[in-house]
């Protein structure tokens, strides 16, 4: 009973912690969003070259910059973006992540969201989209040399930036759209 106490304590500061990450990153304006989402991409066209068609060729794509995730057996995360259609700015995204697995942890990082389709990309413009607990994302790094698989339409690419997390998890995201004003 102790432990189950300890685990339940500890997966609440958590998750309380994940709600104040995601409160901070709600401050910051529009423009700060669209300005971080640039900066990403323009490092991730830089890091790894093979990326950039992927930006030029997507019917769209969407660009969080700033995700964070923790767990202690239940897990969250949660990020803000901006959303392009044919290089253009068409609106913002929260994403929301809960999941359950083996898992503790936490750390930061980048996810975009391409489109290969403007089907697929019109699906996530109708407001809430989900991504299925199977949808897989690559993750770029070093030595990063594959093609995107996409799946329904739609290819999820992450950079780590920073933290450290251990463990497999079983989850799926959703999307809010918010088209720009």
């Amino acid at each position: 009973m102790r432990v189950l106490k300890k685990n339940l304590y500890t997966t609440v500061l958590v998750l309380f912690a994940l709600v104040l990450a995601s409160c901070g990153s709600a401050k910051k304006t529009s423009d700060d969003l669209v300005t971080d989402a640039q900066q990403e991409k323009a490092m991730i066209e830089r890091e790894f070259p093979m990326m950039a068609s992927y930006f030029d060729e997507a019917a769209g794509y969407a660009i969080f910059p700033n995700v964070g995730k923790g767990a202690y057996i239940i897990g969250g995360a949660s990020g803000n973006g901006a959303v392009y259609e044919n290089g253009n700015l068409v609106g913002y995204a929260d994403l929301k992540q809960v999941d359950v697995g083996l898992q503790v942890g936490g750390k930061a990082f980048v996810e975009v969201l391409f489109f290969e389709t403007n089907e697929a990309l019109e699906q996530f413009k109708d407001g809430s989209y989900k991504l299925e607990a199977n949808a897989s994302a690559v993750i770029l790094d070093k030595g990063f040399s594959e093609d995107l698989n996409f799946k329904d339409g739609v290819a999820v690419v992450t950079v780590p930036k920073g933290g450290a997390m251990a463990g497999i998890s079983v989850g799926g995201q959703r999307f809010e759209f918010n088209p720009v004003q």
